[in-house]
Parts: C-alpha cells; sequence; structure tokens
C-alpha cells in the first residue's frame, strides 16, 4: 500500500444503498444520461475518450466503462445539493488522476486545449479564417474533420501536468469502495 490521500465526491444519496448492497460503486451509462439528460451525448463522448486516455495512466477493473469525478482539496469540494451525499474518501495516492480543471472545462466544452495564449491566440485566428464562431462548432461540424481532429489531440494534454491553465485541481477514481468512506455528509 502507498501514500494515502483524502478525497470527496459528491454523489446521488443513492450511492449509499448500492455500497451497502454491493461493496462498490461504479458509474454507469444510466447515471450519466439521468443527470445531463439533452447533453448526455456528447459527455458520454467525452467521457469515453477519458476513459481510454486515463486507463493508460491508472488501470481501470474491466467492468468500468466511466470515471468518477473527486476534488481533490476541500476547498474545491463539490457542494451538497438535494438528494446527494457528499463522500470524503481516504484512497491510495496512485488511484487518483489529478487534472487541471480549466482543460478538463474546455474538453467538455468541446474545446481546443491551448499549450499557452500565443498557441490559444493562433487556433482562434485559424477559427476565425475558416469563419467559425466557436470551438465547438468546429468540433461538432461534419465539414471540419481537420480541425475536429486537431480539437482532439489537443485534448491530450489535459494529461501533461508541466503546465496549468489554472490552479484548480480536480481528479478522478474508477471505483468507490465502501471501506473507502471515512465520512459521509448529508
Amino acid at each position: 500500500m502507498g501514500e494515502k490521500i483524502k478525497i470527496w465526491t459528491r454523489q446521488d444519496a443513492s450511492i449509499l444503498d448500492i455500497l451497502e448492497d454491493e461493496g462498490r460503486y461504479i458509474a454507469k451509462r444510466e447515471y450519466i444520461e439521468r443527470k445531463m439528460e439533452d447533453c448526455a451525448k456528447y459527455y458520454l463522448e467525452v467521457y469515453s475518450w477519458y476513459t481510454r486516455k486515463a486507463s493508460e495512466i491508472v488501470d481501470k477493473p474491466q467492468d468500468v466503462k466511466y470515471p468518477i469525478w473527486v476534488s481533490v482539496t476541500s476547498d474545491f469540494m463539490l457542494q451538497q445539493t438535494p438528494d446527494t451525499v457528499i463522500l470524503e474518501l481516504l484512497v491510495d495516492k496512485n488511484l487518483v488522476i489529478v487534472t487541471d480543471s480549466e482543460k478538463w472545462g474546455r474538453i467538455v466544452n468541446l474545446w481546443y486545449v491551448p499549450l499557452n495564449k500565443k498557441d490559444e491566440d493562433a487556433y482562434d485566428k485559424k477559427l476565425e479564417d475558416y469563419g467559425i464562431s466557436n470551438h465547438s462548432n468546429a468540433y461538432m461540424s461534419s465539414f471540419y474533420p481537420q480541425l475536429k481532429s486537431e480539437i482532439i489531440k489537443s485534448w491530450n494534454r489535459l494529461f501533461d501536468n508541466s503546465y496549468s491553465l489554472s490552479d484548480l485541481k480536480q481528479g478522478t477514481i474508477w471505483e468507490v469502495k465502501k471501506e473507502w468512506v471515512q465520512r459521509v455528509i448529508r
């Protein structure tokens, strides 16, 4: 066993029954569809991309299809909303993939993840030259496969910790085990 860290995850309150009955919770497609509603198609695309890439960093159990999002500091912990609980977990540090939340925010919005301000300006200029008003239009349009490819390729920068776009960090784990739960905030 390695170094342990404390993390937090906000989940639907039904997670408590799942943990009690099964001893383990994993994210499922239907949970994402229920939570994201009309946007679920795009989230599932991005989550599938993330799962493929992140599983190269931390092995995932074979039955896992999607990540579970966690806060890696109490300052950045998601707050409770109706019908949710916050689980405070103690896990092996090597099970948590920590990323820059600004980079992830760009990915879920289907945007290009720049290396720096100069790179961002150059990509914005490229879109302008194509007459495209924003990054997500380039991603969703079937008319710009090269631009979409560049956007997706830029997402690999999410895992490049040599630079950040923000100071806010978040993480993912593949599962929540009952024995990891230190506290339930209701």
